[in-house]
């Protein structure tokens, strides 16, 4: 199995065989999530621990249950109490927790960089949760899968994106892998939602529901993430579902057998009417959820692997 990567960051240093070898291990995780007996002992005498700076029940939850049914010791630190909060600095956090020898360290912040950070100064592999507006490799790797399983393949597949375009590391982390395997994407959103520069990451950007549907394999809505807005980015919630809310009439624009996401929470009658976001015939958003417990295993199983190799390797050094 391909996968070379010491830490899981971002999607952007993955090669498409290191994206396709966690997705096949991923798979055979969601048939032992889906048995009676769940654990297995591939972490067994490991350590987690999970760090969230910022708050999301759905990727703690993902994480922390996946470590648990790999046989790993599953920390959670309370952030919000932390020594951080009383003025230590990340990288002093991260000294004090490396001291600790952890194996793997879950890490989710609202500053962009600020994994990263932390993976130059610990021993331990490293998975980005979420950072700022960079990424959330975990997030588009579940949706990869999610996409994979429901269309029957990853590649030359129309995915439109749709939405607050410019917060997301959704968005980008998903644009990033969607291009590795080559998919063709297109953004859509109110222009005040599109960052700068977004035409020369590879895609195609409309401001139409209609044009830009047409035609689409997959359906990603994305979420207002008012906490990172600070002005008037769209109208009101009502102007914005009337023209970029999803609906059965806009779903209507893409193709007939196309699907719907959402990386959620959702806002209903906002971003999704709720009907559409509940049906099992077009939604695949609770199969994401499934998913994600199913891929974070995967990427905790592949780091752990590469951790114990290179840890035996330096070991033998030492002796020789």
């Amino acid at each position: 199995m391909t996968f070379r990567a010491r830490h899981l960051l971002g999607i952007e240093h993955l090669a498409p065989e290191e994206i396709r070898t966690l997705l096949d291990l991923a798979e055979t995780y969601v048939d032992l999530n889906r048995r009676t007996i769940k654990k297995t002992d591939v972490l067994a005498g490991m350590t987690q621990i999970n760090m969230f700076f910022e708050n999301s029940t759905r990727t703690q939850a993902s994480f922390e249950l996946a470590g648990k049914r790999l046989g790993a010791d599953v920390m959670n630190m309370a952030m919000s109490q932390s020594s951080v909060k009383k003025g230590e600095t990340l990288i002093d956090t991260a000294l004090t927790l490396n001291a600790m020898h952890p194996d793997l360290l879950v890490v989710r912040h609202q500053n962009s960089g600020a994994v990263d950070l932390l993976a130059q100064k610990v021993n331990c592999a490293v998975l980005n949760a979420g950072d700022g507006r960079h990424e959330h490799p975990t997030q588009a790797l579940l949706d990869a899968l999610t996409i994979r399983r429901a269309k029957g393949r990853l590649h030359r597949l129309t995915v439109a994106i749709c939405g607050d375009i410019a917060h997301s590391r959704v968005a980008r982390s998903n644009l990033i892998l969607l291009g590795k395997m080559e998919n063709r994407v297109r953004l859509i959103g109110p222009p005040t939602l599109m960052p700068p520069g977004v035409a020369e990451l590879g895609c195609e950007v409309y401001d139409d529901m209609k044009a830009g549907l047409e035609g689409a394999d997959v359906v990603m809505m994305l979420r207002l993430q008012k906490e990172r807005m600070d002005g008037g980015f769209i109208p009101s919630e009502r102007e914005y579902f009337y023209r970029f809310g999803l609906d059965a009439e806009k779903l209507g624009y893409a193709k007939d057998d196309a699907i719907v996401m959402h990386p959620g929470p959702m806002n209903r009658g906002v971003e999704i009417d709720g009907t559409l976001a509940d049906d099992i015939n077009r939604s695949v958003i609770q199969d994401q959820v499934e998913m994600g417990v199913a891929v974070r295993m995967a990427a905790m199983d592949l780091l752990a692997r590469n951790l114990k190799a290179a840890r035996g390797a330096e070991a033998a050094g030492v002796m020789v």
